[in-house]
């Protein structure tokens, strides 16, 4: 029987400031999983998954809403009507203009993580120097970054794709919640092949509250069709953030020996001698590279290469502490 322990951490009280009160909540953490490893965890305690744009959520929290009342931030005044509080009435206006305004400060509110995983079969690609798939990869990040959101008493929840929408996990901030995302990763399996930009036309008219949407893949499909997607979704008012997950020997092709190179999502094999094709071949992936991090910041959209060899935590910790410090 497989055993769940209790990952227990504590949080800011929704009704009151950090400072003044504070409640716990317990996660179950599959203890035999291969995508969540402890020492990984240990390491990223202390970061914080924020929202860059205003989201929508259910209950106090770190993130800014698109609501107004009274919390610490100031957004704007607003004319004073019989039965307000007086407290929140800016004397220094009313002293200007004889005229009554009160202050209105920005309401904090939970996030909504969306995380969005390619499992096409491209992505079951494991260089000759990996020790695990861009899949396997991908999945372990998506899983750290759940960890993460309800750590904070955010609600996570999971898209699954390849050329259609395989599973759906809808958005929960219940402790149960990483159990269940961590099993549906665990039971799924890379294998058709994929459509980036009809999946994220489809996710942005289904994806309801406005959040934070990751979306980890290898982008094995044509730029102006997946960009035209992640438009959609930033029309949406959704925080996105692209999280492009390759192999090094997809960037570096390092290949010296003629070599039978199987395709994958239908393309067929080859036998070439790679070292006629480096240059081209790196030229490429340059190329692209390029441009979908180009349309990422048109679109604002936050753009991350990532490769398979880098450690989990190491890229994460790295990315989401200068997210912070751009925020700031």
């Amino acid at each position: 029987m497989t055993s769940w322990p209790t990952w227990r951490s504590r949080f800011p009280s929704p009704s009151m400031p950090p400072e003044e009160g504070l409640s716990s909540v317990s996660l179950e953490v599959p203890a035999t999983s291969r995508l969540l490893d402890p020492a990984t965890l240990a390491r990223l305690q202390g970061l914080e998954l924020r929202a860059r744009r205003i989201v929508e959520g259910y209950v106090a929290g770190l993130h800014r809403s698109p609501y107004h009342g009274f919390s610490n931030e100031f957004a704007e005044h607003r004319e004073y009507a019989p039965g307000d509080d007086l407290r929140y009435v800016d004397w220094k206006v009313f002293g200007k203009s004889d005229r009554f305004y009160l202050k209105q400060f920005e309401v904090e509110t939970n996030l909504i993580l969306y995380l969005v995983l390619d499992s096409s079969e491209s992505m079951q690609y494991e260089g000759p120097q990996s020790s695990l798939t861009k899949f396997t990869y991908a999945q372990s990040a998506a899983a750290a970054l759940a960890f993460l959101a309800l750590h904070q008493r955010d609600a996570v929840g999971l898209t699954m794709f390849d050329q259609e929408i395989t599973q759906l996990v809808r958005p929960s901030s219940n402790p149960t919640q990483l159990k269940q995302l961590v099993r549906v990763m665990e039971n799924s399996s890379a294998a058709r092949k994929t459509r980036t930009g009809p999946i994220f036309h489809e996710l942005a008219e289904r994806l309801g509250r406005r959040g934070l949407v990751v979306i980890l893949s290898d982008l094995f499909d044509d730029a102006e069709s997946l960009l035209a997607g992640l438009k959609h979704l930033r029309h949406r008012k959704h925080d996105v953030i692209l999280m492009h997950i390759l192999d090094p020997a997809e960037i570096d092709f390092p290949f010296q020996q003629v070599t039978m190179f199987k395709g994958l999502e239908a393309l067929g094999n080859v036998v070439v001698d790679p070292r006629g094709l480096q240059a081209a071949y790196r030229h490429e992936v340059q190329s692209f590279v390029k441009q979908i991090r180009a349309g990422c910041r048109d679109r604002q959209i936050d753009y991350l290469l990532i490769r398979t060899d880098q450690p989990v935590d190491a890229v994460l910790t790295t990315f989401l502490s200068a997210r912070k410090k751009q925020m700031k």
